[in-house]
């Protein structure tokens, strides 16, 4: 049934897109299904440089949406001088930067391109102290090298809904990233994102929707939103043995710890 119960634990989702036009148009339902299930924290990135500014007016007067700014890989040919002076001056207002990084599944973005737009984006991060949420898909020998050249220990960040390896997180996670868990969790037929969970420390994880992409499976077939947090903390809850409390009160201080939120 795709309906959690009302839990006062509270819990941050620290990825989700709510600008995007699949939410906007209910948002004043979504957040009320959402903080009846403890979700009282919401990170919203930018993906692209045309969306910054409805990001920007989801935080008029709500205290609990934090913004972050960035050029996601898909959008990275649009990185110019321009769009870095633009990003900088947001930054006062961002907890993070991102969503930024390196997605080598998409073929019509050519990786230097990719590569260049990352690179400047971690130098504006580590110059700012701010932390950056990153998206990898089949480039994570080129994040780890370029993580560590752009010296993004300074900063830190969050590997957003994480799909390498468990040996590619832990060597992030020393490098001060936390690692983010999202619905692919849930799944029945779930394999890497459970051996993940088994094998990385409570204190290295954090929770995510990416609504209104990924949706747990108990709510297959709609769109993802905020309120179905709780699904993905309670796989994790299951799967490292532990009771829910613990995971809610544990993901939500290390989201708290790295956005400063």
């Amino acid at each position: 049934m795709c309906k959690f119960s009302e839990n006062p634990h509270p819990l941050i989702d620290t990825h989700c897109h709510l600008d995007d036009f699949r939410l906007a148009g209910r948002l004043a339902k979504v957040f009320t299904d959402a903080g009846r299930v403890g979700v009282s924290h919401y990170i919203v990135p930018g993906v692209d440089p045309d969306n910054w500014s409805r990001i920007e007016a989801l935080t008029v007067d709500r205290s609990e949406v934090s913004p972050a700014f960035g050029v996601h890989p898909f959008f990275a040919a649009k990185w110019s001088g321009v769009i870095s002076d633009t990003l900088a001056a947001l930054l006062p207002k961002a907890v993070a930067i991102g969503e930024i990084g390196l997605d080598y599944h998409r073929k019509d973005v050519p990786r230097a391109i990719q590569v260049d737009a990352f690179r400047q984006q971690l130098k504006l991060a580590v110059g700012a102290g701010l932390p950056v949420l990153i998206h990898c898909r089949g480039a994570f020998k080129d994040l780890l090298t370029i993580l560590a050249e752009e010296n993004a220990a300074q900063v830190g960040g969050i590997l957003h809904a994480f799909s390498g390896s468990p040996e590619v997180a832990k060597a992030c996670i020393k490098l001060g990233f936390l690692v983010s868990i999202a619905g692919p969790v849930t799944y029945n037929n779930a394999v890497h994102p459970v051996t993940l969970v088994e094998q990385l420390p409570l204190s290295s994880l954090v929770l995510e929707t990416d609504a209104p992409d990924l949706t747990p499976e108990a709510c297959r077939g709609i769109d993802n939103e905020p309120a179905f947090l709780p699904f993905i903390a309670d796989a994790v809850a299951q799967i490292k043995g532990l009771s829910y409390l613990e995971v809610a009160e544990k993901t939500t201080s290390n989201a708290k710890r790295i956005l400063g939120v």
